[in-house]
């Protein structure tokens, strides 16, 4: 299933700037950045609940948050992109 894994994380101090940090790390591990604080993540439901439960570890819930859009299998007629950035095929090859 598609996940858009979307975040807002306070980097008013130290800390908050080490939690985003991490958050974006777990993000990456998990998927593609689509823009600054957004993901795209093609996931199963244990890779979701895993990923779900080390970004609820990072943040703290007083200052920062998380979004989770559950966008399904049939996600590809769901998704329009427009603008900079070329769009991917997330279950083609990613070449880095």
């Amino acid at each position: 299933m598609m996940v858009l894994i979307t975040y807002d994380v306070s980097t008013e101090t130290e800390g908050g700037k080490r939690r985003l940090q991490k958050v974006a790390k777990q993000c990456v591990n998990y998927g593609q950045r689509v823009q600054n604080s957004v993901f795209e993540c093609l996931l199963d439901p244990a890779q979701f609940a895993e990923l779900k439960s080390r970004l609820e570890k990072i943040v703290n819930p007083e200052t920062d948050s998380l979004r989770y859009y559950f966008l399904g299998n049939n996600y590809k007629n769901r998704i329009e992109h427009y603008g900079a950035k070329k769009t991917y095929d997330p279950e083609g090859i990613l070449i880095i």
